[in-house]
């Protein structure tokens, strides 16, 4: 079956962009196509950084003849309806529709609808330009005489030619005919640039991408990371060396170049007295190259990645990247020398002036509610009250120094530089540091105590400021990272097995303890579904009064898991619900309430009632017992004493009897049953 090449060539797509790019054309056009009753085998779309290329394979050559049956009025209707219906399925006269008898309904029109398959060639002349005048850019431009039409193309910069082919593989393609602008579609591209600027002719996808690696093109940005990344160790190796790998800076070199060549360079070892952060993100940053390490330590020498293979072997092309490179160390010395001359506690002051949030107040009085709330939390976590509280104290005062100013992703890190030269406590400047952790689900977790008790703080600080001026996350939009935040409380607390009571530390803060508690409640169930917990067994538990120690809640959540997956849960678990669904009717009756007193003994009349009475007496009181000493697996099993008499009851006591004073105290018996597992769960939140 056919297939479709379609390159689109333009001046330049930025390396951020090209990724969605691809991905949003190769939905567009598959979308069209199948909204047009054309399936196709295959798609894949890819980007270079001045092309984008799309690939369909296994199209039809036309769309399928359709035949539908569309019913009209009756026989006899009025013309105004007649005319309606011809006018609706395009017939000149009622004498082209046909009579159908119905043996109720009489007798109707029926007008049979067939449509012809066009020529995909001639559908895909109209999705192809409507796709390219459409298209997602977030940002894009107009350029030429053209520019002065509002109706005119606009793209990410220049489009210059456009391919597009259509045909089977033993036959000579079809070129896609249609004009955008005055650019009109054809089977001629061009290759690199510097290396290869001719232009040659394809015909289909796979004499395109030969082609393409002829002129100094490599089409697919994985292949152009993989060699990236590989020349790279390659290169590091030889120099007894290891590349310092970064996805992110791969990724995204590989969208600067269409015909990667790796070189290496080398900068002044002086320069290595800098913290080897501050060396990284400065060669990231302003280079786009990768930094090496030798035996553990960053070395002198730095990979970066060229567009072009120079006569000279790349000698010209490393010796001004050297040139770049040592200017911008020279900079960051001058920043990381200038910042050691200033005592942290005489940059504080500066932290008044800075506002963190108009209704919040400057990063200054936050510092402070931190460090009130480090001091708090120290000995819940077993942290030094002094040494938290001075950690909170100078978490922030890197901020206004110059090399943050300069690299805004190194707060945290040089601020426990800053605190480590002027002697503090190791605890106080890794705290410094570690106060922002985790920042991401595959960030480390801080760990030692004083660590624990600042971050902790300031994400609590964070989430309860924000809950009380009302800016919370709303659907995808969270501005302050919130949620960021909360999955932070709560890997801290689980991952360090803490125990933390939220909402003592969160009522005494702006009143909005029960709000927020939710929040975390919905978060935890995103953390614990990515563990594979249920997050119905979270409902249970989180429905419960006073629910807000995550450590505990994970506990029970794990307990009822597993007594869940036995089958005297299972059978708990129904009996339960055929009890709650009885009481929710007969309450209805009733009124709510109806049944909450104790049952009484002197009416109970059969064996199998008597048996769930002393089975919920026992149960009730070795259930409660097992949860205050925090054992909840025996809290389960004391709830697995239920199973055979709730299931003797239910088959043999007739609960609706016809005595009033009977029934009442039978429902009475099962609002206790009720009540005795809501002590260990709400099973009603419990689904399957």
């Amino acid at each position: 079956m056919p297939d479709l090449l379609l390159e689109l060539f333009s001046e330049e797509i930025p390396a951020r962009m090209q990724a969605r790019a691809a991905t949003d054309l190769k939905r567009l056009v598959t979308d069209a196509l199948v909204e047009r009753g054309l399936a196709y085998e295959g798609a894949a779309a890819f980007a270079t950084p001045r092309r984008l290329a799309l690939h369909v394979a296994g199209i039809p050559v036309r769309q399928a003849d359709t035949r539908e049956e569309k019913k009209g009025p009756r026989v006899g209707a009025p013309d105004a309806a007649v005319q309606g219906f011809l006018k609706s399925v395009e017939l000149a006269s009622i004498d082209q529709a046909t009579i159908v008898k119905d043996a109720k309904k009489g007798e109707f029109y029926m007008a049979v609808i067939e449509r012809p398959g066009r020529a995909t060639l001639d559908v895909l002349a109209e999705i192809l330009p409507a796709t390219v005048r459409a298209f997602p850019w977030p940002k894009s431009m107009r350029w030429g005489a053209a520019s002065t039409r509002a109706e005119s193309l606009r793209w990410v910069r220049p489009l210059h030619s456009i391919v597009a082919t259509f045909g089977p593989e033993t036959e000579e393609p079809d070129i896609v005919a249609f004009d955008i602008d005055g650019v009109a579609a054809g089977n001629t591209t061009r290759g690199h640039r510097f290396l290869a600027p001719g232009a040659f002719k394809v015909r289909r996808f796979d004499d395109y991408v030969p082609a393409l690696e002829k002129a100094k093109v490599v089409l697919d940005a994985e292949r152009r990371k993989n060699i990236i990344l590989h020349d790279a160790r390659d290169l590091a190796f030889a120099q007894g060396m290891e590349l310092v790998e970064d996805e992110a800076l791969l990724a995204e070199v590989a969208g600067l170049v269409e015909w990667p060549v790796v070189l290496m360079g080398a900068f002044d070892a002086a320069f290595l007295e800098i913290p080897p952060e501050v060396i990284r993100a400065t060669i990231r940053a302003n280079q786009k190259c990768f930094v090496l390490r030798k035996a553990g330590a960053l070395a002198n020498k730095f990979i970066l990645v060229s567009n072009i293979a120079a006569s000279d072997g790349g000698a010209e092309i490393v010796a001004g990247n050297a040139r770049v490179v040592r200017a911008r160390l020279s900079d960051a010395k001058f920043f990381w020398e200038s910042d050691l001359k200033i005592k942290i506690e005489d940059r504080l002051p500066k932290l008044d002036k800075i506002i963190f949030h108009e209704k919040l107040g400057t990063q200054g009085e936050r510092v402070k509610r931190i460090e009130a709330l480090a001091r708090e939390l120290a000995p819940i976590v077993g942290a030094d009250p002094e040494k938290a509280a001075r950690a909170a104290h100078l978490a922030k005062a890197d901020l206004v120094s110059e090399m943050v100013g300069e690299f805004p992703e190194l707060q945290g890190l040089m601020g426990r530089y800053y605190a480590a030269h002027q002697g503090e406590d190791a605890s106080v400047a890794a705290a410094v540091e570690e106060h922002y952790k985790p920042q991401g689900p595959s960030d480390r977790v801080p760990s030692d105590p004083v660590s624990i008790a600042v971050a902790l703080a300031d994400k609590i600080d964070t989430l309860v400021g924000f809950w009380a001026i009302d800016e919370k996350p709303t659907g995808s939009k969270d501005p302050y990272a919130l949620r960021r935040a909360a999955l932070g409380v709560i890997r801290i607390v689980l991952e360090n097995g803490l125990r933390l009571r939220l909402l003592d530390v969160m009522a005494e803060r702006n009143g909005v303890a029960s709000d927020l508690l939710t929040f975390f409640a919905d978060r935890l169930k995103v953390y614990l579904r990515d563990q594979g917990a249920r997050h119905d067994l979270i409902d249970a538990l989180f429905a419960l009064p006073g629910q807000d120690d995550l450590l505990m809640i994970v506990r029970r959540v794990e307990a009822l898991g597993k007594f869940l997956d036995t089958d005297d849960g299972k059978n708990l678990l129904a009996g339960y619900r055929r009890a709650a669904n009885i009481l929710r009717i007969e309450e209805k009756k009733d009124g709510a309430g109806a049944f909450d007193a104790a049952h009484d003994p002197a009416l109970i009349k059969q064996n199998e009632e008597r048996a769930l009475a002393h089975a919920l007496q026992r149960a009730t009181k070795e259930a409660a017992a097992a949860i205050a000493r925090e054992d909840f697996a025996a809290a389960m099993r004391a709830l697995s004493l239920l199973r055979a008499p709730v299931d003797a009851f239910f088959d043999k006591v007739t609960v609706n009897a016809d005595d009033a004073q009977l029934r009442a105290n039978r429902l009475r018996l099962l609002n206790e049953l009720r009540r005795a597992v809501h002590e260990v769960a709400d099973f009603s939140k419990i689904v399957g």
